[in-house]
């Protein structure tokens, strides 16, 4: 089974900015699409950005124009650079793949998850 340990998450004022890193290993044969989700406090789970093995990209409205996605496919590594940051952006950021393993069985990996704090 493979792992995302996500990294990057903290305090921030509005305005600032911070950049979420998101590596994958284990047994892995390739990764399909990777994203960023995140929840707020008494919220469910919603979509911020997600790209694919080619590079293309998907964002949340809220966050288009301020959120960046990129990938790092050599090192199974997902960025999310985000600028601009809002309070409303508070939330704990988890990351997600869609992994083949070496079995050439696909399946949908989270990670733990990573703190942002946006203070006004």
């Amino acid at each position: 089974q493979a792992q995302l340990v996500e990294s990057g998450g903290g305090l921030v004022q509005a305005g600032g900015s911070l950049r979420l890193s998101c590596a994958a290993s284990g047994s892995i044969f390739s990764i399909n699409a990777m994203g960023w989700y995140r929840q707020a406090p008494g919220k469910q789970r919603e979509l911020v950005a997600v790209i694919t093995s080619g590079g293309g990209t998907n964002y949340a409205d809220s966050v288009k124009g301020r959120f960046t996605i990129s990938r790092d496919n050599a090192k199974e590594t997902v960025f999310l650079q985000m600028n601009n940051l809002k309070p409303e952006d508070t939330a704990v950021y988890y990351c997600t793949a869609e992994i083949k393993n070496t079995a050439r069985s696909t399946y949908s990996q989270w990670g733990q998850g990573t703190q942002v704090t946006v203070s006004s």
